[in-house]
């Protein structure tokens, strides 16, 4: 019954978004609504909703002042000379704006959080997509290319959870993935060619050679009076971000409450500055608690337990020397379907049981496990994915259609390479 009513949640929930029935902020309140009232969960809906919310409340309250933070800056002019830099150095040319944006977003994706990605790469960027008219479908799908393969970082969420659901030591795992992630690194500079290549064909005569003296006049109009103090609060910001002195959440409040004192001190400045920027957060924070919706009456129903049981169900037994490569595969669509959670400490240890009557190590199976991040990015559980859809104005499901087919072309050369360099074996003898 519950695997059932699942999938065809599931289906109606990929439905309704592909063909703009619902938008993503009432697909993911409606749809999981409606299915647990049919399932007879109506007693516990409430429960299973504040459940789902308070899982994600931390991260949307991060966000919500995150945005708030790096938004003033960019009104404070911090990001100016940047950019300025940045035109010089391109001139205007689509494919080494995309090689500078997925350079920047891998530097900034060594903290392990997408949500820093997209708002530091926008912040500085995105004026620069708008004026010369770049493809924003392709800028988000690099984002998410690179955010993908940030999860995979020693100290990210992914990689943490695989160690420990298979009791190994994280650098012992993830040091030989190095070539795997490397090599994906790469294919998303050559993705970015590419794109650039694209859009160098089809802006032609037609890129904006006026735009280095447009951005001039627009850096002539801004102060420079708290340029320092903005670069210093900002880098001592990411400091206590990768060393967690506070909670994440608690340091960007306080982080935006200073930004917003030293550069606008005046009270009706202030105000502006939140009116100013309040739409654009309140549709992603919106988003966010719309996905813990989700999330907590799909895990509350048990409905998220029933899929990933039914993933293992349906495994042959004679399948158990291939146990690494099929968990590879496997990590592709089921991390897009369910959490990280479920995945690495429901499913995980399943398949490393029988793995193990094969001679394949927790460490190789965990290593395995992790060969679907890539994808699991544009997993609609994940919800900094639609802070950059929404920071960019995109629409969810064709982002979804435009970005699957390169997210899993990622995720296929992590398994090619990392089977070639052995970190798990293809067949165990």
């Amino acid at each position: 019954m519950l695997v059932t009513l699942s999938v065809l949640m599931l289906i109606f929930f990929i439905f309704c978004l592909m063909t703009k029935r619902l938008s993503a902020l009432t697909a993911l309140i409606i749809i999981p609504t409606v299915f647990a009232l049919i399932g007879g969960f109506y007693a516990h809906i409430g429960k299973f909703m504040m459940d789902g919310i308070k899982t994600v409340a931390p991260n949307g309250v991060m966000i919500i002042f995150a945005m708030l933070y790096f938004m003033v800056m960019t009104e404070a002019g911090m990001f100016d000379p940047l950019v300025k830099r940045v035109i010089k150095a391109v001139k205007g040319d689509p494919v080494k704006i995309f090689l500078g944006t997925v350079l920047l977003a891998f530097i900034v994706a060594l903290d392990g959080d997408g949500a820093t990605i997209y708002i530091i790469v926008l912040s500085a960027f995105l004026p620069i997509y708008q004026r010369l008219g770049l493809s924003l479908p392709m800028v988000c799908c690099l984002l998410l290319q690179v955010s993908g393969l940030g999860n995979m970082v020693p100290w990210g969420g992914p990689t943490a959870r695989a160690a420990t659901s298979m009791h190994v030591e994280i650098g012992d795992m993830f040091v030989p993935m190095l070539p795997g992630l490397l090599a994906s690194a790469v294919w998303t500079f050559v993705l970015a060619y590419i794109f650039g290549r694209r859009e160098r064909a089809r802006l032609g005569n037609h890129l904006d050679l006026n735009f280095e003296n447009t951005i001039d006049e627009q850096h002539r109009c801004r102060g420079t009076k708290t340029f320092y103090f903005n670069w210093v609060l900002t880098f001592l910001l990411i400091i206590g971000l990768c060393i967690e002195v506070l909670p994440l959440s608690y340091l960007f409040m306080i982080a935006a409450c200073l930004a917003l004192i030293v550069n606008f001190p005046d009270i009706q400045a202030q105000k502006e500055q939140l009116e100013q920027h309040a739409p654009p957060i309140l549709a992603v924070s919106s988003l966010i608690f719309a996905a813990g919706v989700f999330t907590g009456v799909f895990s509350g129903t048990g409905m998220v337990d029933a899929v990933g049981t039914a993933l293992l169900d349906v495994i042959p037994q004679s399948l158990g020397p291939y146990m690494a490569v099929v968990t590879a595969l496997l990590s592709i669509p089921t991390t897009w379907l369910v959490s990280n959670d479920v995945f690495y400490f429901g499913v995980l240890p399943v398949l490393a049981d029988t793995a193990k009557h094969h001679g394949i190590s927790g460490i190789e199976m965990a290593r395995a496990s992790l060969m679907g991040q890539p994808v699991h990015i544009l997993s609609p559980l994940v919800a900094s994915t639609y802070l950059v859809v929404s920071m960019l104005k995109l629409d969810y499901s064709e982002n979804q259609y435009f970005t699957f087919k390169w997210s899993l072309v990622s995720s296929l050369i992590l398994i090619v390479v990392s089977l070639l360099t052995g970190i798990f074996p293809f067949y165990a003898a």
